[in-house]
């Protein structure tokens, strides 16, 4: 089953939207390739620019800079991630089972097959575990908080908080402890397969995860 889903991102991030042209989606679509085969640092307009014949100042039309590019992408997944949780979760009645699947799929088992994407989620989402620490591990991360960029990993974790919060309403951390899954998850996969001496986790990574 495949479902055609829009999330809507801030408007904030972006000149144009990129969804709203083929030239647009040609962009996202490249600029995540790009940046999983060489790097977020590496990655430039221009590079971009001449990998879909285009002019760089073409792509400017479309995003103020890079950093904004990726944050676009990345709120794409989150909202992804946060409608897939909740389409795993939906028939449970159990909040124990609910916070057992939430690990699951943070771990590993996130399924890509129930929407039409505007790039490919499986490179996107090495990105997310390769690059997203760079989206708020920054100076301006406060100015970047107050025009709410950051909303839809928070409505990730405020949807995880409330799970741990049904399971035990005392537990005085329930933010916290929904943030460090999610943060906890994709660090030890980005550990497991370039850094293995911080972690236990072993088993085989897909390849996706890698850069070419």
């Amino acid at each position: 089953m495949e479902i055609k889903l829009s999330f809507r991102v801030n408007p904030k991030l972006y000149l144009k939207d990129p969804e709203s042209s083929e030239l647009g989606g040609q962009i996202l679509a490249k600029s995540i390739d790009m940046i999983h085969q060489i790097g977020f640092e590496h990655f430039t307009f221009k590079k971009l620019a001449t990998e879909i014949q285009t002019t760089e100042a073409t792509v400017y039309r479309y995003f103020e800079n890079k950093h904004k590019l990726l944050l676009y992408a990345l709120n794409w997944y989150w909202g992804y991630l946060e409608f897939y949780l909740e389409y795993r979760i939906s028939p449970m009645a159990d909040p124990a089972g609910k916070i057992r699947e939430v690990i699951r799929v943070l771990t590993g088992e996130v399924g890509f097959d129930l929407v039409k994407a505007p790039f490919e989620l499986k490179v996107l989402n090495a990105i997310v575990i390769s690059e997203s620490s760079k989206v708020y591990l920054l100076k301006e991360v406060s100015e970047i908080n107050k025009v709410q960029l950051y909303k839809p990993y928070k409505d990730l974790c405020a949807m995880i908080s409330s799970i741990v919060t049904e399971y035990n309403g005392q537990y005085p951390f329930p933010k916290s402890l929904a943030s460090t899954l999610v943060e906890t998850a994709h660090t030890h996969q980005y550990f497991a397969q370039n850094l293995k001496g911080l972690t236990n986790v072993q088993d085989q990574i897909p390849e996706v995860y890698t850069r070419a």
